[in-house]
């Protein structure tokens, strides 16, 4: 009798734990009775700034990503180097763009709510929201109520982030880690439909790719299109600087593009290729590519709320910045 009681109240405990583990979790509306513009406001500033530089949704969305890969979606990928280097000074981060923007919708929101919003929030809700203003679609839910992490390294950024030289087994280990399956691998790997890469990130697919000398390249790379970015983007095996589509001639538009130019074997990135590799991405690419658009987005969005929850502090962990490149 005595062990069922003990049974009991230790079950009790755990729900009641878990129950106020849920209840500090993310919701859709967190901020709905302490700051209910703030969710309007980042849209409104959103659709002032990206309207006028479309291109930007894709860094943003890139910032997003690389944000939750490391310490989970805290906005340690915001914060300055003081003490140590910090995760934006590392080298997967080192051309992420729309560091300002973020900075910008926070003061626009502390204007109104003064250390309510979190900037782990803003650069969820950013990602979204600038994908929305410059596609139209897809659209994601953005449960919030993230809190600010006080740590951020630039060797767990190393450690943590997909290389564009990755294999599938890389990937399919990294992407696990967080929780995230290969069919969430697959479709946001499908977010390459838009934006650029510079020729840095996958010189060695053109250049000397098994030590042999220049004219070694990579022979999972269709050679037309081989041949095509050395004379005309990537001259030569040291250009850093130039950039390139990654889905050339649609990216500028959210669609299904990339898998087909994967599945010619003209994905920029050795992790774009690694895909082919595996018999559940090929064909979870293979799916994609016989549904329709519509349906891309509605899985994209599912994986994009998923990893969206990855990591997150909640409750009374981490804090709120007063300034997103700061701790308090």
């Amino acid at each position: 009798m005595e062990n069922s009681k003990s049974l009991l109240i230790a079950f009790i405990v755990i729900v009641c734990i878990l129950s106020k583990i849920e209840g500090q979790g993310l919701k859709l509306g967190f901020y709905d009775s302490v700051c209910p513009q703030a969710e309007k406001i980042i849209l409104n500033f959103a659709k002032k700034h990206i309207s006028l530089v479309p291109e930007m949704a894709a860094p943003l969305l890139r910032m997003h990503f690389h944000d939750c890969f490391v310490r989970g979606c805290d906005g340690s990928v915001l914060l300055n180097s003081t003490n140590s280097t910090a995760e934006k000074n590392a080298t997967p981060n080192l051309t992420i763009r729309g560091f300002d923007l973020i900075d910008k919708a926070k003061t626009a929101v502390e204007k109104q709510c003064p250390g309510v919003v979190s900037c782990a929030d803003i650069i969820a809700l950013m990602a979204r929201d600038s994908i929305l203003v410059a596609h139209g679609r897809p659209f994601w839910n953005v449960p919030t109520g993230r809190r600010d992490g006080r740590i951020s390294n630039a060797s767990e950024a190393l450690s943590n982030i997909p290389a564009p030289t990755s294999n599938f087994s890389q990937l399919n280990t990294s992407f696990a880690n967080k929780g995230l399956s290969v069919k969430d691998l697959v479709i946001l790997s499908g977010a390459h439909t838009i934006g650029i890469a510079h020729c840095s990130s996958f010189n060695t697919r053109l250049y000397n790719f098994s030590g042999n000398g220049d004219s070694d390249v990579d022979p999972s790379m269709d050679k037309f299109y081989v041949a095509n970015l050395k004379k005309n983007k990537c001259k030569n095996s040291t250009d850093n600087s130039t950039i390139v589509e990654m889905d050339p001639g649609s990216f500028k538009t959210f669609d299904l593009s990339y898998y087909r130019l994967v599945k010619k074997r003209r994905g920029l990135f050795q992790s774009d290729a690694a895909l082919l590799t595996d018999a559940n991405a090929k064909a979870y690419i293979d799916q994609e590519l016989a549904n329709t658009k519509a349906t891309f987005f509605s899985q994209f969005a599912k994986s994009m709320e998923k990893m969206g929850r990855v990591g997150v502090l909640t409750g009374s962990a981490g804090e709120i910045r007063k300034q997103c490149a700061f701790v308090n």
